[in-house]
Parts: structure tokens; sequence; C-alpha cells
């Protein structure tokens, strides 16, 4: 039989069904290192530490615990499971091998870089200084990478309802040469506003650094604002709620507030997490959540995991929901990986490398398969 000399451009779920989007090289930039342990490694590190808080030992029961606790539309009850994930990261051992896994993780994901965020403060109970705990997490790391040759980088969190967060960021410029990347403010937005850690990010920015906030995610314009304008933030974790300062006009084009407009036009990366702001209550349906209109509209955008444990989630998985929702190609696709890398917090030559190395070669290799697989069919 004769062939189309073209082949059509495949989108939405014609993509996905034509395509393991696995293969696909993709870049993490938020993700919470105690959100997305392994539920098997939860009671193995539970029953080394005589920890005895678990609702189960059954692995598949206690994922779909963390599951169902995490989709409750809110946000402090999204955050509940990690007592119990952060109780089992008091030793160097458990936070080693945490580091370790999520290396490996990334590796069977697809993540050819990613970058993993942790509040130190909350591993001490064990006896580890704060130092000591960023040292067993630059361990694993490196030995993931060692392996797997997934590159990394680590963000050190501050919370908003703790007055520690200039000792965080002092924390963070220490670790810089050792695997430290950037500076982050975490935490419940409400009543906790990120202009009260002003002194903390000032330390940053005096030492030529990069920060990232959660902002716009259960609060409003109002904490972006904040995050850009008091704290000089580099990116902007969730904002979600960047949308109210958006109008959609009758033609769908938009009209921008100024906040928004700003965001735009200094082209503010965007931390965005799909499953993860369903289930907190950022947005009411994926069909509503406004990736869809701020990358057609030419934010800058990227997709992330999050916590994978709590949302039963992967970078694929991300990929696919945004690929099927918001009817996604595979251009589309590889504009996403590449804002993601051009937004991250490590040196232009190596973002330029990773670019022009894996990323664009990884989507052209992609294409022929896609290609070989219509020919095929």
């Amino acid at each position: 039989m004769n062939h189309p000399t073209s082949q059509p451009t495949l989108r939405g779920k014609s993509l996905t069904a034509a395509l393991d989007l696995r293969q696909l090289p993709k870049v993490l930039l938020h993700e919470h290192l105690d959100g997305g342990l392994r539920p098997a490694t939860v009671i193995e590190l539970a029953k080394d530490a005589g920890y005895h808080g678990l609702p189960t030992t059954d692995p598949a029961a206690l994922a779909s615990w963390f599951h169902r606790g995490a989709q409750r539309g809110s946000l402090p009850e999204y955050l509940e499971g990690f007592v119990h994930t952060i109780a089992v990261m008091q030793s160097a051992a458990a936070l080693e091998r945490v580091a370790f896994e999520f290396i490996e993780d990334m590796h069977h994901d697809g993540v050819v870089y990613a970058e993993v965020r942790f509040a130190p403060v909350h591993h001490i109970d064990g006896g580890l200084t704060q130092d000591q705990v960023v040292a067993a997490v630059i361990r694993g790391l490196e030995h993931g990478q060692s392996i797997y040759g997934v590159r990394w980088g680590l963000i050190i969190c501050a919370m908003r309802h703790l007055t520690d967060s200039l000792e965080a960021a002092e924390l963070a410029i220490r670790h810089r040469d050792l695997g430290v990347v950037g500076f982050d403010l975490a935490g419940g937005e409400d009543g906790h506003p990120a202009k009260k850690h002003v002194a903390a990010f000032q330390a940053i920015e005096r030492a030529n650094f990069y920060i990232t906030i959660h902002a716009g995610e259960a609060y409003g314009p109002e904490s972006i604002r904040q995050a850009i304008q008091h704290c000089g933030t580099h990116r902007i974790g969730h904002a979600t709620r960047l949308q109210d300062d958006i109008e959609v006009l009758p033609d769908g084009n938009l009209r921008l507030g100024k906040l928004a407009q700003y965001v735009l036009d200094c082209r503010i990366p965007l931390e965005m997490c799909l499953l993860s702001n369903l289930h907190t209550g950022a947005c009411t349906t994926l069909e509503d959540h406004p990736f869809g209109k701020f990358f057609r509209h030419g934010f800058r955008v990227c997709l992330n995991t999050d916590d994978r444990l709590m949302s039963n989630t992967s970078m694929t998985q991300e990929t696919t929901l945004a690929t099927e929702l918001f009817d996604l190609d595979l251009d589309e696709l590889e504009r996403l990986s590449i804002n993601a890398m051009k937004s991250a917090f490590m040196a232009f030559a190596e973002r330029s490398e990773l670019i022009a190395t894996v990323i664009k070669p990884g989507f052209a290799a992609a294409r022929a398969s896609l290609s070989r697989n219509l020919l095929d069919f």
C-alpha cells in the first residue's frame, strides 16, 4: 500500500495512544523529598526507626491511605500525611536512601534533570544537625546520579510559620557548591505572608543565589505579588491563583491585570502541579486548572509532581494529563521540557548543553518512533 508522504499532527489522546510518554526527556523542578517516598520504603524505615505510628504496614494499603488522605480538597489536610514520612526520615541512612530512590524513580520516569526540595529543620529529631541532614541527602542524590545519570539540584525550604528562615537561607548558601541550587519558602500561605521573611531573601540575594517561593496555591494574587516584589523570587511554585488577575474575554483572549502582565513580560516561570492542585483545592477540577490558559497565552509554565506519594503521580502521569486535557502535541511537550530546563537553577552552559544534547535529540527520537508507529499502522 502507498503511505502518505507526511504524517498528521497527533494531539491529545491520539498522541498518548500512539506514543509512550515515559520515553520523553522530562524536567522536574517542583517535588518535595518527603512527599515522594515509596510506600514500601516508608514501612521499612518505620521498622528500622521503631516508629509505630503508621496506619498500616501493608504497602498497597498504605499507598491508598496516603492517596485518600491527600484528596480532601484542603492544603492543611493534604499535609497531614507528611507526619509519617518525616517521622521515618530522621537518620542519615534513611535520608540517603530516600534521596537515592528519588533519583532512581526519576530515571524510570524519563526525567533527565530534577530539582527536589525539603526543609532540613524537620529532620533533626534523631540528633542530626541540619548540615548533617543536607549532607546525607546530597550523598544519596550523588549516588543515584552515579548509577543512573540523572542530574539534580537540591532546594532548601524554610517554612512560613517558623521564624528560622534566615538560618535556613544561610544553610542553603553554605551548601551551594555541594549541590544545593536554591532556596524556597513553603507551608500554608494564609496568615503567614512571605514579606515576614524578607531578611532571609535578602541574604540569598546578597549571595547571588536563586529563589523559588510557594505562592498563589492557597491564597490569592497578593501572595504572588509579595513573592515577587518583597522577596525577589525567580520562580513561583503553583501560582494557580494568578488567574484571579486575569479576565477571559468573550472572544477567548485575555485581559491581564498588572501583576499577571508583569509575570508574563518578565518570563517568571510558574511551577504547575495538576493533580496536587486538585487535591489541595487550588482548582476545582482538572479541566478548570489554569495551566492550559497560561500555556496557550505565552506564560512560561512547566509541569511538576509536587508530592508523588500523596498525589499518586509521576512526571509521565502529569504529562499525560496535560496532553489529554489541553490537547497538546509533541512540539508543545518539547516546549514544556525546554521551558523547565531554561528555568532550572543551574549554570547557563549546563542548561544549554542539556537542551542541545539530551532534550532535543530525545524528542527527535520520539518523533521518529511516532512516524514508524504510524507507518506500521
